[in-house]
């Protein structure tokens, strides 16, 4: 089963690779894998509050969470070594396209004020990070369960290797950026 953005790309892949200028199809731009990082903070004690956000995590993503360890100890923020304390799933293939369309098409909608992610969010390398304060927005999170809301991060990862490529890849794929203010 394919999802509709993933539809979507095998459409504007050629568009893309015709205006990039591109001699190889090799070169176009495309997501390689989406990964979303999350940290326990101050539920690593909460074994309950833990399982709810794993539970959680791994309804979101349609995939469990690996859970991510501390490599050393830290006295100033109480975390020992081999501690868990972050969560993380890699998302690739069609679950990655399933995710991706879920999160544009339902997610950001559902935000309060949101007027579009700022195209700062794509770094050097042509990747996009997001941050999401609140993991209730999606639709599969039954709100009356949550004990704790939680946030994370979400890492769009391409093979682009440089910003302009990948902002005309998201631009392709309809991923909605705040609009630019004329200057008159």
């Amino acid at each position: 089963m394919t999802s509709k953005l993933n539809e979507k790309y095998k459409e504007v892949s050629s568009k893309l690779f015709s205006d990039l200028g591109f001699t190889s199809v090799m070169q176009v731009p495309r997501i390689k894998k989406v990964v979303v990082n999350a940290g326990i903070g101050a539920i690593k004690d909460q074994k309950e509050a833990l399982e709810g956000f794993v539970s959680d995590l791994a309804k979101i993503t349609g995939q469990l969470p690996s859970r991510r360890k501390a490599k050393k100890s830290e006295a100033g923020f109480k975390i020992r070594k081999d501690e868990v304390v972050g969560l993380k799933v890699t998302l690739r293939g069609s679950r990655m396209w399933a995710f991706l369309d879920k999160f544009i098409s339902i997610v950001l909608p559902r935000v309060r004020d949101f007027s579009g992610l700022d195209r700062k969010s794509i770094d050097h390398g042509g990747n996009l990070n997001i941050g999401i304060s609140e993991h209730t927005l999606f639709p599969e999170v039954d709100q009356n369960n949550v004990k704790n809301i939680r946030g994370f991060e979400i890492s769009i990862v391409t093979n682009s290797g440089n910003k302009e490529d990948s902002e005309k890849l998201f631009d392709a794929l309809n991923v909605p950026f705040q609009k630019v203010a004329k200057s008159r």
